[in-house]
């Protein structure tokens, strides 16, 4: 149920993909300008961009620090006070199991970026920290902590947030998977117009500068890995090529429907980075590292709150907060899109409660586990009298990663290794952030509808060019400060999602509770009586099973009937009602029949008496053992506001008079509602 702020899927409907060609045109003519800019005054676009980012951490520094504190505060307040609110109906469960769904989690929280500061950044805070003397117990102590705090729970919360939102106005309320969606109980049917496309621009424009830092940051790394395996020189010609390689994947996938696969490569590569860590862990120092790990986290639980609103304006380090927290924080803003929408699409029928708490804790995991392993690793080798690989790290960061490699066993063999990781990191963020890109510059029927190939192809080479472009003006020197010059207008966009997240979903709150007490108010409160003798029936179910064939039969022969005659009244009366069926919903639910009355004033969800044949595990009682595929089945209506039970011993007499009882309060709810957004 939601108020008269919330959305409905009301005119959002469309039958195929359509390019939004405000949205392509605005972000494609800008980001010709940018790259032609680049790469016909390098020079000067590299100045330009060092003054501008200089500019803005000075006037907006503290903006993207309070709102990466803020976001994250926001995120644990929504999932403690409306954690139980589902993304999608009350009846929707989660597609994939909850190890299937932390896999994927667990994959998304990984990179070639994470590689590739996992040991320059430690080893750059422990000789140059923005604070106090290099190269002592207490900067290597807080080295590791600070890029914890740079990868850790403040980005993922950002992460959160955009997942929370695309997530519950796709899924929840029937909306596009699209970013303007989340502004809908601010502007209304305005997000269609001038106000969404602004909203997609910024969106497009802030993700491709972040895929294009990556992408950057890729290559330099990988170039350095070919180097070292193949002797392939270092430059803009294997760079380039490198650049090309990863438009050419995305033009295939986007052709030739490979995503499967692609898929299947970013699972391995989570399983090769994991052997990376374990043999790092084995054949360095494994005591020193699982102490220091252990001393890392418990390090990072006790400065968390003071560094995550710390401008350190007293003696303000301009170029460190530039290049590190105010670079970060831009970062995760720009990929916040991008990796919430992923988040959204695997995360259908979980509660805001289990979300926000497995997005800001499994993948926290893992990079606690790299960094550990990888930054103090570097540090150790740094204090060992290595004095030659920390200034490689910190002024040539693509290198650090591979010159720690070479002191392990089968150092080529672990090399390669990462330079395959890498590689596929790098291709499959290459081709999901074309995707990405084009499904927020189209119009899509649903969420699981992707945007036509050839606006996929052309995000592809939009962002190889800008890629190049960068790494002609300055490398990734300059890819970080066009990261942070462009996070700023999706900031904005941040701030509006959270209002219109909030709003949307206090007002389900309001309607959820005034439905509550129009049901203690209500005159006919008690529910229809079973038929005699259904409580020894219901008994013996709890002992046994019920099979589906019994309670299809059951559906078509009485619930079906029921449902018809009573729409068939309510159009007669005017009320515009209709009934639903759907034979194969999910694994879980095997059957459903539902109906619907649509709301007679604009901003009201619909009334739905939604009923199904859910799939369950059998109960073991006693001594009795239960195997793991024995199931059963159940008949269940989920009424408006939340609550289950069984319907399967109802005569279509007390259905009828069910559905009627519930429809009665859902009407009250809505006039109460009504009267109070009046006042």
């Amino acid at each position: 149920m939601s108020s008269p702020a919330t959305v409905t899927a009301e005119d959002e409907q469309v039958v195929d993909p359509k390019v939004k060609p405000v949205v392509l045109g605005g972000t494609a003519v800008f980001i010709v300008l940018v790259a032609g800019w680049c790469l016909v005054a390098p020079k000067t676009a590299e100045k330009q961009l060092g003054d501008l980012t200089a500019w803005m951490g000075d006037w907006f520094g503290w903006f993207y620090i309070l709102l990466a504190t803020a976001t994250l505060v926001f995120v644990a307040y929504i999932a403690l006070r409306h954690s139980k609110v589902r993304m999608g109906a009350d009846s929707d469960r989660p597609e994939y199991s909850t190890f299937s769904w932390a896999c994927m989690l667990f994959a998304a929280g990984i990179g070639t970026d994470l590689m590739f500061f996992a040991v320059a950044e430690p080893a750059t805070q422990y000789l140059n920290p923005p604070t106090g003397k290099g190269g002592t117990v207490e900067s290597a102590r807080e080295a590791t902590v600070w890029t914890l705090f740079h990868y850790g729970i403040t980005g993922w919360g950002m992460y959160t947030l955009m997942g929370l939102a695309l997530g519950y106005f796709a899924h929840r309320k029937g909306l596009p998977l699209a970013v303007r969606s989340a502004l809908y109980p601010l502007f209304g049917k305005r997000i269609k117009g001038g106000i969404g496309n602004a909203v997609d621009i910024a969106t497009v424009l802030g993700t491709i500068f972040g895929v294009a830092t990556s992408l950057g940051i890729g290559v330099v790394m990988l170039n350095v890995g070919l180097d070292v395996l193949f002797g392939a020189p270092q430059g803009l010609p294997v760079q380039i090529g490198l650049v090309l390689l990863a438009v050419v994947m995305a033009t295939i996938s986007a052709t030739s429907g490979v995503d499967k696969g692609i898929r299947i490569l970013s699972q391995l590569n989570v399983i090769l980075a994991l052997l990376l860590a374990g043999w790092v862990l084995v054949f360095g120092d494994t005591s020193f590292l699982l102490r220091a790990a252990v001393m890392n986290v418990g390090d990072f639980v006790s400065m968390f709150p003071g560094m995550t609103m710390d401008t350190m304006a007293y003696d303000y380090p301009a170029d460190w907060m530039n290049g590190w927290t105010l670079f970060f924080w831009a970062w995760w803003i720009a990929w916040a899109s991008f990796v919430g929408m992923f988040l959204a699409r695997i995360s259908k029928g979980r509660t805001i409660g289990q979300f926000v708490t497995g997005t800001l804790t499994i993948p926290f995991l893992y990079i606690v586990m790299w960094v550990t392993m990888f930054g103090n690793s570097a540090i150790e080798r740094i204090r060992g009298g290595d004095a030659a690989f920390g200034e490689s790290a910190v002024n040539a960061p693509e290198t650090g990663f591979f010159d720690l490699l070479q002191q392990y066993p089968a150092a080529t063999f672990i090399i390669g290794l990462a330079t395959f990781v890498g590689l596929l990191f790098y291709v499959t963020s290459a081709d999901s952030g074309a995707l990405v890109m084009a499904n927020l510059s189209s119009t899509l029927p649903d969420p699981e509808t992707d945007a036509k190939p050839w606006v996929r192809i052309l995000w592809a080479a939009a962002t190889g060019l800008l890629t190049v472009a960068m790494l002609v003006v300055g490398g990734i020197k300059a890819l970080q400060s066009a990261t942070v010059v462009m996070g700023l207008p999706f900031a904005v966009v941040m701030v509006l999602v959270m209002i219109g997240l909030h709003r949307a979903l206090e007002g389900e709150r309001r309607q959820s509770d005034a439905l509550r007490a129009s049901l203690r108010s209500s005159i006919v409160s008690a529910p229809p009586a079973p038929t005699q003798g259904s409580w020894r029936n219901r008994l013996a179910r709890q002992f046994g099973t019920v099979s589906l064939r019994t309670l299809e039969t059951r559906m078509t022969s009485v619930v079906e009937p029921a449902l018809e005659e009573v729409a068939a009244e309510l159009r007669n009366s005017g009320v515009d009602a209709v009934v639903e069926t759907n034979a194969d919903p999910s694994r879980h639910v095997a059957r459903t029949v539902t109906l619907t009355v649509h709301a007679q004033g604009p901003g009201f969800d619909d009334f739905h008496y939604f009923t199904h044949i859910r799939r369950v595990k059998v109960a073991s009682y006693g001594s009795r053992m239960v195997e793991a595929d024995d199931t059963s089945c159940q008949l269940e209506v989920v009424v408006p506001g939340g609550g289950t039970y069984e319907i399967d011993t109802y005569t279509k007499e007390q259905i009828a008079h069910d559905v009627l009882d519930h429809y009665q309060w859902w009407v009250g709810s809505v006039d109460a509602v009504a009267t109070e957004a009046a006042r």
